[in-house]
């Protein structure tokens, strides 16, 4: 695995960045204290668009932040009782807003980030469409790159590209379409209803998500999901540059269970990008879980995402 403080410390000269805390310390003093700097985890906003920082990765003494989507927000009409009509129609505050517009909120943040020490940016599911991207626009400023059952496109240019291949045969995507509740092309976006009360909706999509995890587990998941996401995003090409992207160290965390993004498919995914860039493969762990960790899966993820510091 690569030495993070180092990397940083040379990415951070590379881009010009100072944290306050270095300020006015010769280079060698300034490498010195970056060196001992606490690694930041940026969580990249993956599908319906809200991320945040594990606690449990935070109170083993790492900084973490999540990136949310620009322009998200809840209405009166998701609420309950629900307005369904309303909720049908009213225009999203995501309408106008493109990937391209959430690849520069996450660059701000791992701008911000590595000013202070090495920066590990996670993408999970769709999430690692975007941080490909956002490794295209500011490779010395992210240490580590860490997808997490997440879409890596290196050969094939989109995500929806690769859910149409064989490998991609197996997935449960279509279970989810029960959830649509409005015409994207009247509210300018994609809206799912992950607050209905229809039983077999719900349990097709709990085998999906998280099948090993309880109903409760399951519930608390949907409640992190936002009811909008981008018109497009699937669809939005996101190979990485070898020159770019393809010099970043990376992760990729495979989920054996995973019924969103087939094994099969993660695993061709992983195999193209270490056809691009063979001096600079994945560095492969796996997580015995659904696309969605249960409780005692997020615990091997956080150990797994704090030993990627001590390596």
């Amino acid at each position: 695995m690569p030495d993070l403080s180092r990397r940083a410390a040379l990415a951070a000269s590379a881009a010009g960045v100072v944290a306050p805390a270095f300020a006015g310390a010769s280079p060698a003093d300034a490498t010195t204290q970056r060196r001992h700097a606490v690694t930041t985890f940026v969580f990249a906003a993956g599908a319906n668009g809200v991320s945040a920082a594990p606690d449990e990765l935070v109170l083993r003494g790492h900084r973490g932040v999540g990136v949310d989507q620009p322009g998200q927000q809840f209405r009166l009409s998701y609420q309950a009782p629900q307005d369904l009509a309303a909720f049908a129609t009213e225009p999203s505050a995501l309408a106008g807003v493109t990937v391209a517009d959430q690849v520069a909120a996450t660059v701000e943040v791992v701008r911000r980030a590595a000013a202070h020490g090495p920066v590990i940016l996670v993408g999970a599911s769709i999430g690692g469409a975007a941080i490909s991207l956002v490794a295209d626009a500011v490779p010395d400023l992210i240490d580590l790159l860490v997808y997490d059952a997440a879409f890596c496109c290196a050969t094939l240019a989109t995500p929806d590209e690769y859910m149409a291949t064989p490998e991609a045969a197996d997935t449960h995507v279509g279970d989810l379409l029960g959830f649509a509740a409005a015409d994207p092309s009247v509210i300018g976006a994609v809206r799912f209803n992950w607050r209905t009360a229809d039983r077999a909706l719900l349990a097709k999509a709990k085998q999906a998500f998280v099948a090993e995890g309880t109903d409760a587990e399951f519930y608390a998941f949907l409640n992190t999901m936002a009811p909008d996401d981008l018109l497009g995003k699937g669809a939005t090409p996101a190979r990485g540059d070898r020159d770019r992207w393809g010099r970043v160290p990376r992760v990729y965390v495979r989920h054996l269970r995973d019924r969103i993004i087939p094994l099969a498919l993660q695993d061709r995914m992983i195999r193209e990008a270490d056809a691009a860039t063979p001096g600079n493969r994945f560095h492969v762990v796996d997580l015995d879980t659904s696309h969605v960790p249960d409780a005692p899966k997020m615990a091997e993820l956080v150990d797994i995402y704090d030993g990627l510091t001590r390596s």
